[in-house]
């Protein structure tokens, strides 16, 4: 019997923390109403830019940008007045692959134009021009400028509204926005040609966006 009621105490004892462990509620929601409005700063240790190309035509690869930096300003009145100004550090491009890597940031040979980035690229940045609103008001497309590479060119991205609330108490308890977005474009177009059509030409960007008040 004592041997019964210890195991049955120990299951307790296990089973609590795991009871309130899953009656836990996130913090954050897809509820429009917790933004609360005005000037948000990027949160860079949650905010990325997935790349992909294709390789060959045997396999997709991707990449990252992150420490990406920034502001938007949300009108709570006038979703379609909110404005987004983001600075992407090329330089600290991210692969699976050391030797790719190095070849994004590499100089070009005997001086010549490097085929990627080059050693010291400048940052990329998303500046916003235009926002228009889905009915709904969960889905928008925001379109603006784009410099990449010394170019700058108009891009669309295609957003969708992620979640919104506070952080506990215990990690500051600031308003947190997140958006997810996607958009295509092509690196001919910011002067970057190298191995065309062998690694397309297309890259598809998706990008995971959190703003902090």
């Amino acid at each position: 019997m004592r041997l019964v009621l210890a195991a049955f105490t120990a299951s307790i004892a296990i089973a609590t923390p795991i009871v309130a462990q899953q009656q836990m509620q996130l913090p954050g929601s897809k509820n429009r109403a917790a933004i609360s409005g005005g000037s948000y700063t990027v949160d860079p240790g949650h905010t990325l830019v997935r790349w992909e190309v294709d390789h060959f035509g045997f396999t997709p690869y991707w990449g990252l940008f992150g420490g990406i930096t920034g502001t938007a300003t949300f009108d709570k009145a006038n979703p379609a007045a909110s404005k987004v100004d983001i600075t992407i550090p090329v330089s600290k491009v991210i692969t699976a692959s050391e030797g790719l890597t190095g070849h994004l940031l590499r100089a070009g040979k005997d001086g010549g134009k490097p085929d990627f980035f080059g050693p010291a690229p400048a940052d990329a940045r998303f500046v916003s021009t235009n926002v228009v609103i889905d009915e709904d008001g969960d889905e928008a497309k925001v379109s603006g400028n784009l410099t990449l590479n010394g170019v700058t060119k108009p891009v669309t991205l295609d957003v969708d509204f992620y979640g919104a609330g506070k952080t506990p108490p215990q990690m500051g308890g600031k308003e947190n926005v997140g958006f997810e977005a996607e958009a295509t474009i092509r690196r001919s177009d910011f002067g970057i040609t190298y191995a065309i059509p062998l690694v397309s030409d297309a890259v598809d960007l998706k990008l995971a966006a959190a703003f902090v008040k």
